[in-house]
């Protein structure tokens, strides 16, 4: 009888697999994500598409050159550069001039995606570098493109708003008194309903918390990402609320649910275990309360993820897996 020669398997982790592909996850984010985008198209104009549409060219462009330059596979199928354009464009005021979320788009899939070895490589969320990069070129157009919600004269132009959205608006009154209007927002009804169906100003893919929420139950529905991560975030932010004259409108205003369901959980640059992404997810939302508070920007949530982003290697380092010991008489 011959004796087999063992053989031993070297590879990164995770090394749990479920037998869904890369390919498969990523395009059920994307779709997870359109009803978002729908909104936004209702809300802004097909200006909010465009720009979407932007986002994603600049990204597959940059993805591509970048796979045949390294001469490796190419991955523009695979879903994942989509993603990160959609993700990108949803950060983005809906004003802007389309050929700038091209810009956004490949250089942060060239600086935070393909210098490290492309998918699984990055330290840093993709999406959210090419908007650090927008928000560093083009300051101007990042903080005034806000355009005039257009449900309630559906008939009418798209004008750009001479007002602040809702975080700027809250930022700039003076402490202890609560703004009483908020540009772009119906005045016959709740405001706290206004901002969670998203009949409010502000980027593209984050007015809506409903149809946020609605996309991330699907993820769940399917088993791609979990709360540890998303109800950290969340909480972290609502400690930091209680120095809000509006807590509730706080939690509902800008990027924060968009970035904790769709960005903080990205498994490259999201801990490995339910501690880790705890921390994680806390440090997330108290980071993004710091800077919306004491900070010089109304929000927080973009460089709180990256922030925490650097911090995963850490986290994994400190947080390990449980090693579940073999039973006794069990084979080793």
């Amino acid at each position: 009888m011959s004796e087999q020669t063992p053989q031993l398997h070297l590879a990164y982790g995770p090394h749990v697999r479920r037998g869904r592909t890369t390919t498969e996850v990523m395009w059920l984010v994307n779709l997870a994500l359109l009803p978002a985008l729908l909104w936004a198209v209702f809300v802004f104009g097909w200006q909010a598409f465009a720009i979407t549409l932007s986002a994603v060219a600049g990204c597959v462009v940059a993805e591509y050159i970048a796979c045949r330059v390294t001469r490796t596979p190419v991955t523009v199928g695979d879903g994942s550069v989509v993603c990160t354009g959609i993700l990108l464009a949803y950060t983005l005021p809906p004003g802007m001039p389309l050929w700038m979320p091209f810009i956004g788009g490949a250089l942060g899939v060239f600086f935070a995606k393909s210098v490290f070895g492309g998918l699984g490589y990055n330290l840093f969320n993709v999406a959210l570098i090419g908007r650090a990069i927008m928000m560093a070129t083009f300051p101007v157009a990042m903080t005034t493109a806000w355009l005039e919600p257009r449900y309630q004269d559906l008939g009418s132009a798209i004008d750009a708003l001479t007002g602040a959205t809702p975080l700027a608006a809250m930022k700039d009154t003076p402490a202890g008194v609560a703004p009483d209007a908020f540009a772009g927002v119906p005045q016959d009804m709740d405001m706290w309903l206004s901002f969670l169906l998203g009949l409010r100003p502000g980027c593209i893919g984050e007015v809506s918390v409903a149809l946020i929420a609605l996309g991330a139950a699907f993820l769940l529905w399917h088993r791609i990402i979990k709360l540890y991560i998303p109800l950290s975030v969340i909480a972290g932010a609502a400690v930091m609320a209680v120095f809000s004259d509006l807590p509730l409108i706080y939690l509902l205003s800008g990027g924060l649910w968009l970035g904790a369901f769709f960005m903080a959980t990205d498994y490259v640059t999201s801990p490995a275990t339910a501690r880790g992404q705890i921390v994680f997810g806390l440090g997330i939302g108290l980071l993004t309360g710091i800077i919306r508070n004491w900070g010089g920007y109304p929000e927080g949530i973009c460089y709180a993820i990256l922030l925490m982003n650097m911090l995963v290697p850490a986290l994994d380092e400190w947080f390990p897996p449980k090693r579940v010991a073999p039973e006794s008489g069990a084979p080793s």
